[in-house]
């Protein structure tokens, strides 16, 4: 019985002795109280009452820094939030060199943040969310190695302009879209009548250009008329005229007046018509 005693109080004792460091994980082992050594994942001895065994996860947290609030290079206040990816790099320095070295990482991203917003103005902050993190990154740097901690990334999730601010800027946006309105209201009216007028003008000169070429068309038709009729004048007869003449001096003859009408060669013997001598006779007495 008393074999069985010690048996099992020497494996208590060797039970106690054994510790297992899981995957992705350093142990730092403590002699007194007194870091002693860094082990890595595995069975691990050590010395019980006398030694103790601290883990340290290697693996990637995510961290969120809630909304506080920036004052910018025009003392504009807006308000951030940014979210973390970190791993610890170094065990001995994340456990031993800080009471909490996330929370010193932390307040030191927040003070190179403050610092690139501050030398920035509100809109080339608000515009510049993508700069800004590599601003900040490259800032960080090699920093946070002090605490034994390496940032992996680092994003700016949101940066709000103050409730008085935002008030301001949507009122300025709403009166930039009218006037972008109303411009393109007014060209459009402008584009409108200039399409109305060039409308207009078309259809007059398109008109003028009708009348022209309707003008133009007749003349080339009265001309051509003349012209055929001088043709076939040149080609007629004598006798073609003297009927033409014969038909004129009977028209005339049927009008009312006392009219007597010779050929030019019988001008000379006008004075021996019986009726023309009278009123020649008469004519010459009464000019007397």
């Amino acid at each position: 019985m008393l074999y069985v005693v010690i048996i099992l109080v020497i494996v208590l004792l060797l039970l106690s002795c054994c510790r297992v460091v899981p995957q992705n994980n350093e142990g730092l082992i403590e002699t007194l109280g007194k870091y002693s050594r860094t082990v890595k994942a595995g069975l691990v001895l050590i010395i019980p009452v006398i030694q103790r065994l601290r883990k340290v996860s290697l693996a990637m947290f995510p961290a969120e820094i809630s909304k506080y609030s920036i004052i910018t290079k025009d003392n504009a206040e807006i308000t951030t939030s940014l979210t973390l990816n970190y791993l610890v790099t170094d065990s001995y320095k994340y456990f031993y060199n800080n009471t909490d070295s996330v929370k010193s990482m932390v307040e030191l991203i927040r003070g190179h943040l403050r610092d690139i917003i501050g030398r920035m103005d509100l809109n080339d902050a608000l515009g510049s969310t993508s700069s800004i993190n590599t601003q900040l990154s490259e800032a960080i740097g090699d920093l946070t190695d002090i605490y034994g901690i390496r940032v992996v990334r680092v994003n700016i999730d949101e940066l709000l302009p103050s409730p008085e601010i935002q008030r301001a800027m949507d009122k300025q946006l709403t009166a930039d879209r009218e006037k972008i309105a109303a411009i393109e209201k007014a060209e459009g009216e402008a584009k409108n009548i200039e399409l109305t007028t060039k409308a207009k003008n078309d259809a007059l000169i398109a008109t003028a250009k009708a009348k022209a070429e309707a003008v133009k068309t007749e003349a080339d038709a009265e001309a051509y008329r003349i012209n055929q009729l001088q043709l076939t004048l040149a080609k007629a007869s004598d006798g073609y005229f003297k009927n033409q003449s014969l038909d004129s001096f009977n028209n005339l003859a049927k009008g009312p007046n006392n009219l007597i009408v010779v050929d030019k060669d019988e001008m000379t013997n006008l004075g021996s018509i019986p009726v023309t001598a009278k009123v020649w006779h008469e004519t010459s007495k009464n000019d007397k």
